[in-house]
Order: C-alpha cells, then sequence, then structure tokens
C-alpha cells in the first residue's frame, strides 16, 4: 500500500498545524509520550519533531514531506521542494520576522556599529552568512533559548531572534535596528519522493486543502432574503467573490441571496443591508475555500 511519510512541526506551531489540518479534513491524535501521532487517513503516517530539524529529515528521506519555517530550511541550506507557503503562525496569520536588537540605551545603531561584537543568535549559519557578505566581523554565539536575557545580562552585545509583534524584546528594554529577514511557514518535499506520481498527487492535495482552510480564515459567508423590488439596491452594495448566488423563494415574490465576502467588511455592511431592505442576514464561517 502506498504511504506518504509527514513531519508536524513540535513546539510552538504544534496546535495551530493540528488544527490546520483538521479544518482541512485531518484529525490527528496525540499522545503525550509518543512521537509518532494517529491520523485518520490510511495513506499517511505522521512524526512529530522540531521545525530547526524537519527540513534536514525530508531532504534525507525520512520524510517524504513535512511542515517547517521558510528560515530553518535557510539555516539548513536543505535541497528540498517548497510545495506551499502557508502563512500562519501560533499568533497570527502573518509571516514571522528575524531582527537585530540591542539595549534600549546601546550606542549600536546600524549594522556597521556590530563591527567585532558578540551576538547570540539560534539562527548562526543565516546570521554568519548574513553578515560575511557584509564584510561586517562578528562573533556568532549559539543560543539554546532565552535569547534576550543574554544581552540583558551583557552575555553579547546584540541578538538575533525571531518575532512577531516585538512585544517580548520591547519588554525586555530592547530596541530594533533592523529586520534580516522574514519567514513563513511552507509545506516541503523530498525530491525523491516528489517524483513519484502517487506520492506527488497526495502531497499536491494536501497543500490544496490547507490553502484552502487558511483562506477561509479571513472570510465569511452572508446569506439573506431581499423582496424582489429592493434586489437592485441590495445587489449593488454587495461585494463578492464572484457573482452572489440568487435564487427565487417558493410561491413568494422573494429570492434568497447568498455570497462570499471579506470579514472585515462584515460590521459596516450588515446595517446597509439591512436600510437597503435585506432580511433574515445569516453569517456563517467556511471550513475550506478552494
Amino acid at each position: 500500500m502506498n504511504l506518504l511519510k509527514l513531519g508536524i512541526p513540535k513546539g510552538s506551531l504544534e496546535k495551530a498545524t493540528i488544527a490546520l489540518f483538521e479544518k482541512s479534513g485531518w484529525r490527528i491524535k496525540l499522545s503525550s509520550r509518543n512521537y509518532f501521532p494517529e491520523i485518520d487517513d490510511d495513506e499517511m503516517s505522521c512524526s512529530i519533531c522540531r521545525p530547526q530539524e524537519m527540513s534536514r529529515y525530508v531532504e534525507q528521506g525520512v520524510l517524504d514531506a513535512g511542515i517547517t519555517g521558510k528560515d530553518w530550511i535557510m539555516e539548513n541550506d536543505s535541497d528540498v521542494v517548497v510545495v506551499a507557503d502557508l502563512i500562519y503562525s501560533k499568533v497570527s496569520n502573518k509571516p514571522t520576522r528575524w531582527v537585530i536588537a540591542v539595549p534600549g540605551d546601546s550606542d549600536i545603531k546600524t549594522l556597521e556599529d556590530l563591527q567585532g561584537k558578540k551576538i547570540s543568535t539560534e539562527l548562526v549559519n543565516y546570521t554568519r552568512k548574513f553578515f560575511a557578505e557584509r564584510g561586517i566581523k562578528v562573533d556568532i554565539e549559539f543560543s539554546w533559548g532565552a535569547t534576550e536575557a543574554k544581552v540583558v545580562s551583557k552575555l553579547a552585545d546584540a541578538i538575533v531572534e525571531v518575532t512577531e509583534t516585538e512585544s517580548t524584546i520591547r519588554a525586555h528594554g530592547l530596541k530594533v535596528i533592523h529586520e534580516m529577514m522574514s519567514s513563513n511557514t511552507q509545506l516541503i518535499a523530498n525530491r525523491k519522493a516528489w517524483e513519484d506520481p502517487w506520492k506527488r498527487e497526495k502531497i499536491e492535495n494536501i497543500a490544496m486543502l490547507l490553502q484552502g482552510a487558511l483562506r477561509a480564515d479571513k472570510i465569511v459567508g452572508l446569506k439573506m432574503n431581499v423582496s424582489a423590488e429592493k434586489l437592485d439596491t441590495v445587489i449593488k452594495i454587495l461585494p463578492s467573490m464572484n457573482a452572489p448566488t440568487i435564487a427565487s423563494l417558493y410561491q413568494k415574490n422573494w429570492y434568497s441571496v447568498e455570497t462570499v465576502i471579506s470579514e472585515h467588511q462584515v460590521r459596516d455592511l450588515i446595517p446597509k443591508l439591512i436600510k437597503a431592505g435585506a432580511e433574515g442576514i445569516i453569517e456563517y464561517s467556511l471550513n475550506k475555500v478552494i
């Protein structure tokens, strides 16, 4: 039987990834002491591993496909197929950023000011390459965690750290002097697996459904009843991904109107629809938009 070996990222992205798969149609059941969770698909097996190591396992063929950050693919310089961008995180559906930060009262203001300084980071290889390309000599030290504390306690002059909101960086009294790179979650595949027709189709289907679930997070469905004489007025103010769906109500001179719109439009749109004559408005969430 054909089987696809899939890697699920451990850590901060774990819950968000499992929730995304559930919305896409797969249920993944975790066990606290098991790195091989169950999935309700006989054609797939799952492994939990750190996103920092995921691209290595995929490149080596230990896994056929996996989900990890673009940053760790670049850090490991992994030769893998990037199948799809999946922009989501533990906080928001936005890319994360790797930034260079220093103490708020530091005299360091530019990259050149870091010449001869010590930098603490988990992203060692990429950071070393970044400064080497600019001819700036720095001492880069690997950080096992609590990276912000390294510069606060003066164990380093600066840090390279990943952030979404900069709240943790600011809470430690640090300031960002440079954004080094942006990163997002990606679905990647082993090159040999990608050449296998069955595995490639399976991976592509997973990508399509995951992206469809992410797309659905930003939009909602609206359904309403509108009388015939007010239909044109309502349609004119109704945004839609395509044309709205309109159906006649049984034995009435009324119509059922249904559309899909961006979630942020709803709060301003519904009062306008009521004024235009729409009734019985229903807003509903969507699982996937393909």
